[in-house]
């Protein structure tokens, strides 16, 4: 939390109007004042962004993750994409484009590969932990997109960040872990700070798309982060590379059709207005 704050600091010191800085701590243009009648329904939200997107449903993901293998639980997570199509249409109205429907049988079909096929899946308790987190995900991206009519992206960054990190630390006391924060030593510290860093900009990063973009489409552009997991693993020496080829090249071409269909539209609107 320490070194986000130390981020939206910098954010605030550089930022120009009109540049992704400024857009990133300023609300939308078209943005309108919440009824005092529905400031509850807002508040709700945002403790659901905050302690179950930003606390529990990372338990869930991690605890799961160590009862799993990682290709089947990286599926797994990856069927964000199908909740949150789902979850658009229903609540936020998107109209989902045939190259949507495209793109997400490509996703699919690529992270099969990638995972081994379907016979590697398994209905364990750790892949089970896996899929319910990224069910309560996909609701959280649905309600940070309607949040974010309102609220600033540092805004709801600032809430999932800080009452994620007290949720986490409330589920470590409870569990009896609390003790292995003051027994890490210097170096640990060192990386959770680095690690810290990572993750505030990933969710600066994700609240800023989800303002200014569809939630089908900012989630289908996520899912190919399968390729910067191979990438890892295969730095590690724990894959091959004939091995996820195919299953990659599906889920970056996913990746690409999202990106130019999305650019497509925004360009047609353009030329309609």
């Amino acid at each position: 939390m320490l070194s986000f704050v130390a981020l939206i600091g910098w954010t605030v010191r550089t930022r120009r109007i009109g540049s992704a800085a400024a857009n990133f701590v300023t609300t939308a243009p078209e943005a309108r004042e919440v009824p005092a009648t529905r400031r509850w329904v807002e508040w709700l939200g945002l403790a659901y962004v905050g302690v179950v997107g930003g606390g529990l449903a990372f338990v869930l993901f991690f605890d799961g993750l160590a009862q799993s293998e990682p290709a089947p639980a990286a599926f797994w997570r990856d069927t964000l994409v199908l909740w949150v199509a789902v979850l658009a249409v229903l609540f936020l109205r998107e109209r989902l484009r045939w190259w949507n429907f495209v793109a997400i049988v490509l996703l699919f079909s690529g992270e099969v590969v990638v995972s081994g096929g379907v016979g590697q899946l398994a209905a364990n308790r750790g892949e089970l932990d896996v899929l319910i987190s990224s069910a309560l995900w996909a609701l959280e991206v649905v309600i940070a997109r309607r949040l974010l009519r309102t609220r600033s992206p540092a805004t709801l960054a600032i809430v999932r960040m800080g009452l994620g990190a007290l949720t986490l630390i409330v589920y470590l006391a409870a569990s009896g872990s609390l003790g292995q924060l003051g027994a890490m030593n210097a170096d640990q510290w060192h990386w959770a700070l680095w690690t810290g860093l990572l993750l505030s900009a990933y969710v600066a990063t994700w609240m800023s798309a989800l303002a200014r973009a569809r939630a089908t489409d900012v989630t289908s552009v996520l899912a190919s982060s399968a390729l910067i997991t191979w990438l890892l693993q295969l730095v590690a020496g724990t894959t091959v590379v004939s091995g996820n080829t195919i299953g990659l090249v599906l889920v970056v071409a996913g990746a690409m059709l999202v990106l130019v269909g999305a650019r497509g539209r925004a360009t047609w609107s353009e030329l309609r207005a």
